[in-house]
């Protein structure tokens, strides 16, 4: 049975907002989490804490069901159809140091991304390029942040192996065209390794339609729990991918001087795995196929339009990132001249329980390029209401008018 759920009702599902802790306007950080996410965590440690894949008993075996019923249901989530080419993860940020690093890349090889990436779609090349010799091109966004496509093609070429960006900027919201960046990095022989994190949790993400080799997300933006991440890889570059780490679980048969790696997605999953998370996962899946993304997609739009109303006259307000609502994917960073971004992100909370975020959102070169400090940020999501963004909007204005320059 399908399951429909409403999403005007979808805020009684969170018991944070149900016990009124303030606005939570922090979502591109990390979730809030529903009620059936947090029963499934639960359900782990008191029907069956125990390990998958070691012991034969009916608790481990439930265990085992439920991991094979949670890779299935992100095959079906993502539109692929091999669930055993979903890896769990802490995060994005250890499955694109996955990739990274179990390639093989060397010096002469070259990596191509944008100008616009999180650090965990950055440090990563900085510290292979300094220990193997791997190149790194980026394509330069346009003025307000979004992908350049022309940019891109002029940084692709013979000696390219892997292509890594972003789906979805965490400062300016604007979204790659990641299908038509795949078909490029085709024609140039190269891989293609997606930064989901900030996608999934919003879009409909079509995995086999957008063509990629790999792609990471983490499960915890998207209303799952903390330290759960997902790597999807095609079946056959999975084979031909390194483990970043080896251990329990992860292994076949092993001699004191000889390995044999499990299959895939197993051999990428050493040690124990967070079970509870795991079950949290598939519960987060279901709640948002109940809702459907046509829903949340119309939803986060008419938030988006209602912020970019209710301040589009603040005085000393500049906004990064393109002033179109509808380009922005749930997110509005924004400056108040003579106010550091932690200060504004200080006094909304103190004043009226607001909660955004401030600094660089771990993509200091970005900002750095374009010589900004920083930007407060507010990100909306499914359970945010007109009443959260109206309230917000008014404690904007207040900070702009008594505390800015202008």
């Amino acid at each position: 049975m399908v399951v429909v759920m409403k999403i005007a009702t979808a805020r009684d599902d969170f018991p944070t907002l149900r016990a009124g802790k303030g606005v939570y306007l922090d979502s591109a950080c990390q979730s809030l989490r529903p009620d059936s996410v947090i029963e499934a965590i639960t359900e782990y440690y008191t029907e069956c804490p125990t390990c998958s894949g070691r012991s034969v008993h009916g608790m481990a075996a439930a265990v085992s069901v439920r991991i094979d019923e949670t890779r299935e249901t992100l095959a079906g989530f993502f539109g692929t159809d091999d669930p055993n080419c979903y890896v769990f993860t802490r995060n994005c940020t250890e499955g694109l140091n996955t990739v990274a690093y179990g390639l093989g890349l060397k010096r002469g090889d070259t990596v191509v991304t944008s100008d616009a990436e999180h650090n965990s779609n950055n440090i990563p090349w900085i510290m292979l390029a300094e220990a193997s010799g791997v190149g790194r091109r980026m394509s330069v966004s346009g003025e307000d942040g979004e992908f350049d496509i022309e940019s891109f093609k002029e940084r692709m070429g013979r000696d390219v192996k892997l292509v890594s960006v972003q789906h979805c900027s965490n400062v300016t919201g604007c979204v790659t065209p990641v299908k038509a960046v795949a078909e490029i990095a085709r024609d140039f022989g190269a891989k293609v390794l997606i930064d989901g994190s900030q996608a999934a949790p919003h879009l409909k993400v079509d995995l086999d339609g957008i063509d990629a080799d790999f792609y990471s997300l983490s499960v915890h933006k998207m209303l799952g729990p903390s330290g759960m991440g997902i790597l999807y890889g095609k079946e056959e570059e999975l084979m031909r991918l390194r483990p970043l780490m080896f251990g329990g679980g992860a292994a076949g048969r092993t001699g004191y001087d000889t390995a044999e790696l499990a299959p895939v997605p197993d051999r990428f999953e050493a040690g124990l795995q967070d079970y509870a998370g795991i079950f949290g996962t598939k519960a987060a899946l279901d709640y948002l196929s109940a809702i459907g993304f046509d829903a949340i997609v119309a939803h986060e739009r008419e938030l988006m339009r209602l912020i970019f109303s209710e301040l589009e006259d603040v005085p000393g307000l500049s906004v990064v990132g393109p002033s179109d609502p509808d380009r922005r994917c749930g997110i509005y960073s924004f400056n108040i001249d003579g106010l550091m971004s932690h200060d504004i992100a200080m006094i909304l909370d103190n004043a009226d329980a607001i909660m955004i975020r401030s600094g660089m959102h771990c993509a200091h070169p970005f900002f750095g390029s374009k010589g900004v400090a920083g930007s407060a940020r507010a990100s909306t999501y499914l359970y945010n209401n007109g009443s959260d963004i109206r309230r917000f909007a008014s404690a904007v204005r207040k900070v702009a008018e008594q505390l800015g320059d202008h």
